[in-house]
């Protein structure tokens, strides 16, 4: 008997502390996979038999979006366009969707938009990279390899942005 009586009193019965462990920020991946993928070379096969005259032109393209899909859960989605092009003609066009889905809870809603715009992306970015290169190693033409990009910077002048156009509209009101 001794040994229930300690097992019950060893747990902590402070009212404020069970509601802390209920409410402990979660935040984990559950699932990182390709949503979509495509590669259309238009002009092949005859843009790859002309020789090139100079350096091809490579446009890289990507954006962030998120959305919820339950409660507890948000799926982050980074695209990613890769063109290159040899004059006016596309040599290759790569486009892939690389999503994670991220339990996150117990975390307020301005650290939310931090957590779902910067650390998220950090993280699916890497995989969608590996992707794109991927696909165009398998198209047989030289990969493109996406750069590192700081997320971080990115979140802060969309930001920048935001509040700038605020700003205007604001004053926009003001003077009507």
């Amino acid at each position: 008997m001794a040994e229930n009586e300690n097992i019950q009193t060893s747990g902590s019965t402070d009212p404020q502390q069970a509601p802390e462990q209920q409410e402990a920020p979660v935040f984990q991946m559950q699932r990182c996979y390709l949503k979509d993928a495509s590669l259309e070379m238009p002009h092949a096969p005859e843009i790859l038999m002309q020789p090139q005259q100079e350096a091809p032109q490579v446009d890289i393209q990507f954006e962030v979006s998120q959305r919820a899909i339950q409660a507890d859960l948000i799926d982050v989605t980074v695209r990613g366009t890769v063109t290159v092009k040899a004059g006016e003609k596309a040599i290759i066009l790569v486009e892939c969707k690389q999503s994670g889905i991220f339990a996150v809870r117990g975390i307020p809603a301005e650290p939310l938009q931090h957590v779902t715009n910067v650390l998220c992306p950090s993280i699916v970015y890497p995989y969608l990279r590996a992707n794109i290169a991927d696909l165009m190693t398998r198209a047989n033409v030289p990969p493109v390899h996406l750069p590192e990009v700081n997320f971080e910077i990115l979140y802060q002048q969309r930001l920048a942005q935001a509040q700038a156009e605020a700003q205007q509209q604001a004053a926009a009101n003001q003077q009507n």
